[in-house]
């Protein structure tokens, strides 16, 4: 499905919570003529299986998830919708490698070799595992990723195992709109040269942007963009 954008300042006075998610949904349709039309892919972390499963009727799925076991409940309880496709966000700890591996199709992302090499013995015997490089672009270390620098290395390790196929790079950039910039340039250089360095025929994602920045990343060449807020609303543990 090609989902297309709508500036957020179309937001700015309205309450999601009381908007029906087709509502909101048709909104964040509204844009994007000037762009080619990106993956949406929903974060839906803290969102109920249920408000997913409209989400499905109204169009979408592709489905991000950041708590392994909140995940595996929705999974199952939306496993007659057969075309979701699940991605793993964040960061991944080693006792979860095995699971990650097993039910989800994509993950966002890797940023250390060893967690590379627990998720491909963990998907033998399965199709690919689909993952993208996180990379630590704003400086922030509390969001994880590898550094830039570390990034042809890395994707070089990656692409040589079999159960993984090497996607491209995902990131979050700093919050100030000035410097993300700066970080969505970078984003977009280190991409394009892992594309041109890489033998890898697959290098064709660039995940970049969510509610409050994806405009500027898709000025960027974001080939995906993550919107959690925008579709769902402000979310805290107890909205499950």
């Amino acid at each position: 499905m090609s989902v297309t954008i709508v500036d957020l300042g179309h937001f700015a006075q309205v309450n999601q919570r009381s908007m029906p998610l087709a509502e909101r949904l048709a909104q964040v349709q509204h844009d994007l003529a000037d762009y080619p039309p990106p993956r949406l892919t929903a974060v839906s972390k803290q969102v109920p299986a249920e408000e997913l499963r409209r989400a499905h009727a109204l169009g979408l799925r592709h489905f991000g998830e950041n708590y392994l076991q909140e995940a595996l409940r929705k999974q199952a309880a939306l496993n007659d919708l057969n075309d979701i496709v699940w991605h793993f966000i964040g960061r991944i700890q080693r006792n979860k490698t095995k699971n990650i591996a097993r039910y989800f199709t994509w993950v966002e992302g890797v940023d250390h070799l060893l967690i590379a090499e627990r998720l491909n013995t963990a998907r033998a015997g399965m199709p690919p595992l689909n993952v993208l490089i996180e990379v630590a672009i704003s400086g922030e270390a509390r969001k994880g990723g590898c550094l830039p620098e570390q990034v042809p290395e890395l994707a070089l390790a990656i692409s040589r195992l079999p159960h993984l196929r090497l996607r491209g790079l995902m990131a979050l950039v700093s919050p100030d709109r000035q410097q993300a910039n700066t970080d969505f340039r970078r984003m977009a250089v280190l991409f394009s040269t892992l594309q041109h360095t890489l033998p890898h025929p697959a290098i064709d994602t660039l995940s970049m942007g969510t509610s409050a920045d994806y405009l500027q990343a898709l000025e960027h060449g974001a080939t995906e963009i993550r919107l959690g807020t925008l579709l769902f609303g402000h979310r805290t543990r107890e909205s499950l």
